[in-house]
């Protein structure tokens, strides 16, 4: 279930700076691996998303039903072009990185994949970040979102990441009055025709915490956002 551009400016923290000195405290790490029981009862491990995770991807991406791979990359393509899948996969933990979600199940067994959430900190502006999230059809409506979306906010604070971007249509009066219960002073960044551009401030939030209710909403549009990348890497652009 892959969800996102990987097409990355380098913005690791020089030698000596406040962010690097403070690399060693991060928590969630390549070693980070907690399980956690959704809704109906279901176990599932949230750990990092790895580079060698290419069966682990198409196997996912394998259980999204038609509809929800035309949603997110604009065709029904049966499988993921190799190219397309290296850009998926080449994550670095600071400037790109993927929470997965997936069976808590006993190695040698490749665990069943559930979905994966991730950020990709903007070019222009390293303590902003584009955020998205794909969860297999099968495992929505038990919470699962709302975890790799907890987690995954957890992990952009820790690395200096302060805001989600995403794009609102001027005409949702849903959201526009949820973006006044986040922040009453919240004003776009931008607006061009229909679409008003906004960035939210992550609270402080530790990996075993949940996001309230209102930047969760939020924090779905945002990962909604980034659907326009993802027609541009599958076209090799």
């Amino acid at each position: 279930m892959p969800n996102d551009d990987s097409n990355l400016r380098r913005c690791t923290p020089a030698k000596g700076s406040t962010l690097a000195n403070g690399l060693d405290h991060l928590r969630i790490t390549g070693t980070y691996s907690t399980v956690h029981k959704l809704s109906d009862g279901t176990m599932t491990r949230v750990r990092l998303l790895r580079p060698d995770d290419g069966d682990w991807v198409r196997a996912g991406f394998a259980e999204l039903w038609e509809e929800s791979r035309y949603r997110r990359f604009f065709t029904a393509m049966p499988r993921l072009p190799d190219g397309f899948l290296q850009r998926l996969l080449d994550v670095d933990a600071w400037n790109h990185l993927a929470i997965a979600a997936e069976a808590a199940v006993q190695p040698p067994t490749m665990p069943q994949p559930f979905g994966i959430a991730r950020f990709v900190r903007l070019e222009e502006n390293a303590d902003t970040a584009e955020a998205a999230v794909a969860v297999v059809d099968h495992m929505q409506g038990r919470g699962l979102g709302k975890l790799l979306l907890s987690v995954l906010a957890a992990a952009a604070r820790e690395r200096g990441v302060k805001h989600f971007r995403a794009e609102v249509l001027n005409s949702n009066d849903a959201m526009r009055a949820l973006l006044r219960e986040l922040d009453r002073d919240l004003e776009p960044l931008a607006v061009d025709g229909g679409t008003a551009t906004y960035d939210i401030a992550l609270p402080e939030i530790a990996a075993h915490e949940s996001v309230s209710r209102p930047l969760l909403h939020f924090l779905k549009t945002a990962a909604r956002g980034i659907e326009l990348r993802l027609q541009q890497l599958r076209d090799g652009r």
